[in-house]
């Protein structure tokens, strides 16, 4: 299918490891631009050197997304290097653990930035110049706002606003005709949830019984399988969704327990 993405300049918060990579790595399949925004450059630009050795285009711009004021930089370099948005990926953040009993408040804003204030932050300055492609934004976004997850206050609460943001922009930005989405993620492996995994006593155990409540195939989702979802969503085959929460998660988070 042709998505109609081709020249297209997509913005991909994390863009350069796990999900932001399949992302990056999809758009610019489908003939898209990914610009990719996070704090290391290097390994920006590793992922820009994978995708133009295979023949792709891409971007990298170096962010510390918790800064308010890179977040305007950021933008504000992509469109002095490419003079428009047409889509915007907010992607980048960490399940970093900041619970309720063993947390703090200093610790808990922190991660709210890590997690959504940039959300809102790059939507913000991205705006105008999405107003002028009539582009579309999707947020990434992870079941615990839903499931719990236990000692994951900070990032559950982040998940729950960045769903919420994405229905509230969606109603918002109607007149402008702007569509905004967000693909839930549940269990996919990254880099991060490699790191997470490994602060178990056991964890290949760990991990087994994670895998076997899987309903569909009793595996993980891939990143490129999120990345499709994502990229269709961006594109004008999905010219009439938004506001929606969409899970590519194998029917983890609603299908009945007893299948597992």
């Amino acid at each position: 299918m042709n998505l109609n993405l081709q020249d297209k300049i997509i913005i991909v918060t994390g863009g350069a490891k796990g999900i932001g990579e399949g992302i990056s790595t999809v758009l610019a399949a489908e003939g898209a631009t990914p610009v990719i925004i996070g704090r290391n450059e290097a390994d920006n630009q590793r992922t820009v050197d994978a995708i133009t050795a295979t023949g792709g285009k891409a971007f990298q711009i170096a962010a510390e997304l918790t800064q308010p004021d890179e977040c305007k930089k950021a933008v504000e370099q992509t469109l002095a290097r490419f003079g428009r948005i047409d889509g915007l990926v907010n992607n980048a953040g960490v399940n970093d653990g900041v619970g309720l009993e063993k947390g703090d408040y200093e610790r808990f804003m922190q991660s709210l930035h890590k997690n959504m204030v940039h959300y809102y932050l790059m939507a913000h300055h991205a705006l105008p110049a999405l107003k002028e492609s009539k582009g579309a934004i999707v947020n990434i976004t992870s079941k615990t706002a839903e499931t719990g997850q236990g000692n994951t206050s900070a990032y559950a609460a982040a998940n729950g606003g960045r769903n919420a943001l994405t229905r509230e922009w969606a109603v918002e930005l109607l007149p402008y005709s702007i569509r905004v989405n967000a693909v839930v993620v549940a269990e996919s492996w990254t880099p991060l949830y490699e790191n997470w995994i490994k602060t178990f006593d056991n964890p290949q155990e760990k991990l087994d019984s994670i895998v076997s409540k899987i309903p569909l195939e009793k595996r993980m989702t891939t990143p490129e399988e999120i990345a499709n979802m994502v990229v269709f969503l961006l594109s004008d085959k999905s010219s009439h969704t938004t506001g929606q929460l969409i899970y590519v998660d194998g029917g983890y988070v609603h299908l009945d327990r007893a299948l597992t």
